[in-house]
C-alpha cells in the first residue's frame, strides 16, 4: 500500500469520525449544518478508476449514514456525486494532463478553479441531501436556505481543511 492510499485512508477516517461526532450535531440559525465528509470524495485522484470511486463513495455515505441514522441518504447524495464529479471537474479543467497532481487542490487546479469546482461538488451534495431528506418542496423556502447556507459553511470548512492538508513546499505566495 503506498503513502498516498494510506493518507486517504486515514483522511477518511478523521473525515467520517468529525463529522459523526461533532458536525452533526452542529446547525447553526436552524438552516446551516456543515457536511466535510464530502471533502474525500472531492480529494480523491482523478485517476481513480470510477468503480473504485463509486465503491469508496458509497461505503463513505453509509458509514455517515449508520452512525447519523440516516437510512441510506447519504449514500445516495454520495454515490451520485461521485458520478458526476469528473464531469464536473472537465467544466472547469479542461484537459486533465494539465495538472501537476492527480489529487484535485488549489496548487493543482489554481485557487479561482479549484473554488469553483468545491462550491459546484458541495452546492450539489447539498441539494441532494436535503432534497431527499424532505422529500417534499412543501416549504421550499426553507429547503433553499438550508441548501445554500449549508453549503457556505461546509465549502468555508473545507478550504480550512485543505489549506492544512496541503504540504508547504506546495502553497503559494
Amino acid at each position: 500500500m503506498s503513502k498516498t492510499s494510506l493518507q486517504f485512508i486515514l483522511l477518511g477516517i478523521i473525515l467520517v469520525l468529525a463529522q459523526v461526532i461533532v458536525f452533526n450535531h452542529i446547525c447553526l440559525f436552524n438552516v446551516a449544518v456543515p457536511m466535510v465528509f464530502i471533502y474525500l470524495i472531492i480529494r480523491l485522484p482523478i485517476t481513480l478508476s470510477t468503480n473504485w470511486l463509486l465503491t469508496i463513495a458509497f461505503l463513505l455515505g453509509l458509514i455517515v449514514d449508520i452512525f447519523s441514522d440516516t437510512y441510506g441518504m447519504n449514500a445516495l447524495a454520495c454515490t451520485v456525486e461521485a458520478m458526476l464529479r469528473r464531469p464536473i471537474l472537465r467544466l472547469y479543467v479542461p484537459r486533465e494532463e494539465d495538472l501537476t497532481r492527480p489529487e484535485p487542490s488549489m496548487y493543482t487546479l489554481g485557487t479561482a478553479a479549484y473554488l469553483k469546482y468545491l462550491l459546484t461538488m458541495t452546492l450539489l451534495y447539498c441539494a441532494l441531501i436535503f432534497t431527499i431528506e424532505a422529500f417534499t418542496f412543501f416549504n421550499p423556502i426553507q429547503l433553499l436556505l438550508r441548501i445554500i447556507f449549508s453549503t457556505i459553511l461546509s465549502m468555508a470548512l473545507m478550504v480550512g481543511i485543505d489549506s492544512l492538508m496541503t504540504p508547504r513546499s506546495e502553497k503559494r505566495l
